[in-house]
């Protein structure tokens, strides 16, 4: 196994990653033209963003990257492997697929989790279908990723397949302090119904350790999928994440994102609404201190009528915390009668935090709704006052505006994933290790939200003491 660094990758490195996994031709040629335009592109892409990019905080001079990594289980990571024992479940430690937990009745029934390289080997068709739905063109880590990926898993949700039980995809960089570039695949099938829970996590390291991701999300005619991402890296990490998403007719997906961790996390996230009726909804929470930068990138292309997205992200900002959102709302010629809007709002807590917002639109057909919007403020002192002659210290005050702050927003999510943010926000306030919280921690969360949130009880309980 040799090591590089990302500065030095070159076509040796590509072919030792190839030939490790025994990969057909047309994917070593598939790797070897990524490689040939990554060395040609730019950091950013956009002259527009370009100035604005922390992107090059990333350096390739001490990204280390290698075939593969070690699997050992970084101490911190024990305890949630454990609460995650008896779920579905895949668990990826550096370049590794350290367990898959599929129950025999489920996979008779067509579920697919497996590793990337095994899908290349038994689903190659949709695999292939996968990789060419990624143009290397369209961005600089998009072709790294197709050339140098040397890890990934493979979901596949068959026709007509409704799973109650959410999927859980944890990642974890690997405690040698190489990087891991992983390149994952979900397909969900006609009417089928399914929901992914990826939890990013990395140990404490002395050098730049990056977690690098391309994924491709296919979600099938009449098809429902809900994908959580809760990003809660080490601050000494990196996390590039490259996604797209192709919804057919009528096919729904919900995104929720908590970011967290790492010094530097660049989100590009393309959506293409394919078929007539199809709808996506993004839901973005970003919680920034110390000297953490967020890069976020989210487009919505409008293709087909009558086709709906909508995009809201929100960031707290502490100490020297930065944001960037990046936005764009593209309706098609073909696709009259759609819907589309696009958010992006901070708020920032300590004067040198700073957030910039640049949304635009593209629209060109009549009989659309489409609109954007962005805001970035500190919190009213007078807001401040009030709570405090409430009895309120300075910081419950400061949590407080930031609960009704994010209040709108999460009313979106499940009770599960608000009790996950919940925890997550907490611990983020209190300087705690970030994961998520136990079983027992959580169903307090869960109890708490279902009793604040339930509308029909509140009235029927009115009725029965009246």
């Amino acid at each position: 196994m040799s090591q590089e660094t990302l500065s030095k990758i070159d076509e040796s490195h590509i072919n030792e990653i190839s030939s490790s996994r025994n990969e057909p031709d047309w994917l070593k040629d598939y790797r070897k033209d990524s490689l040939s335009i990554y060395s040609t592109l730019p950091i950013e892409m956009s002259p527009l963003y370009n100035k604005y990019t922390d992107a090059k905080r990333l350096n390739p001079e001490k990204i280390s990257i290698a075939s593969s990594t070690k699997d050992t289980i970084p101490d911190f990571l024990q305890k949630r492997l454990g609460e995650l024992e008896n779920e579905i479940c895949i668990i990826q430690i550096g370049t590794n697929i350290h367990k898959i937990n599929l129950p025999d009745d489920l996979k008779s029934k067509g579920l697919v989790i497996s590793s990337i390289s095994d899908a290349i080997q038994n689903n190659s068709e949709l695999v292939k279908k996968a990789l060419e739905a990624s143009n290397s063109n369209d961005d600089k880590f998009t072709a790294l990723n197709n050339a140098a990926f040397n890890s990934g898993v493979f979901i596949h949700i068959p026709k007509n397949f409704v799973l109650e039980k959410p999927i859980h995809f944890l990642s974890c960089l690997s405690d040698d302090g190489l990087s891991t570039i992983s390149r994952n695949v979900i397909f969900a099938d006609e009417s089928s119904k399914a929901s992914i829970v990826q939890e990013l996590y990395s140990p404490k390291t002395e050098t730049q350790q990056a977690y690098l991701e391309l994924l491709n999300t296919n979600v099938a005619a009449n098809a429902e999928l809900s994908l959580t991402t809760l990003q809660m890296m080490d601050q000494n990490s990196v996390n590039f994440s490259t996604r797209r998403t192709d919804l057919a007719q009528d096919a729904t997906v919900n995104w929720y994102s908590g970011l967290f961790g790492s010094v530097l996390s660049r989100y590009k996230i393309d959506y293409y609404l394919n078929g007539t009726g199809a709808s996506s909804n993004e839901s973005e929470v970003v919680f920034g201190n110390n000297d953490q930068h967020f890069d976020i990138q989210t487009n919505m292309n409008h293709q087909s009528p009558a086709t709906e997205a909508r995009v809201v992200e929100k960031s707290i900002l502490k100490n020297r915390s930065k944001s960037l959102f990046k936005g764009m709302i593209r309706i098609k010629e073909n696709a009259a009668k759609s819907n589309s809007f696009l958010s992006g709002r901070s708020i920032l807590l300590d004067k040198n935090a700073k957030s910039d917002a640049i949304p635009g639109l593209e629209i060109l057909t009549n009989d659309v709704k489409a609109t954007h919007s962005a805001s970035v403020a500190q919190i009213d002192e007078e807001q401040i006052f009030y709570l405090k002659s409430r009895c309120l210290s300075h910081e419950e005050a400061e949590r407080t505006i930031v609960e009704g702050f994010l209040e709108p927003l999460s009313r979106k999510m499940s009770f599960q994933v608000r009790a996950w943010i919940a925890y997550l926000i907490e611990s983020k306030w209190e300087n705690r290790e970030l994961t998520i919280n136990t079983d027992e921690e959580l169903a307090k969360f869960v109890e708490i939200e279902e009793t604040r949130y339930n509308e029909d009880a509140e009235i029927e309980q009115h009725y029965k003491y009246r």
